[in-house]
């Protein structure tokens, strides 16, 4: 994975990350607020949760070592 590439589903899972906190604390979703189309909503869900699987894999290879 390139280092932009890298760099952009870092960005991604933060934003997944903090969004889940505050939907968990104060059932708060930022994500759907700030993206009024429900599809836009879930294309942006798919992808955080590509750029998860994309880390697991990358740097999964580098613990097993």
């Amino acid at each position: 994975m390139t280092t932009t590439m890298y760099k952009f589903t870092t960005i991604l899972i933060m934003i997944g990350a903090i969004n889940l906190g505050l939907v968990g604390a104060f059932d708060l979703d930022i994500v759907s607020k700030l993206l009024v189309s429900p599809l836009l909503t879930k294309i942006v869900y798919v992808l955080i949760g590509v750029s998860a699987i994309l880390h697991l894999v990358t740097d999964g290879k580098k613990l097993v070592k």
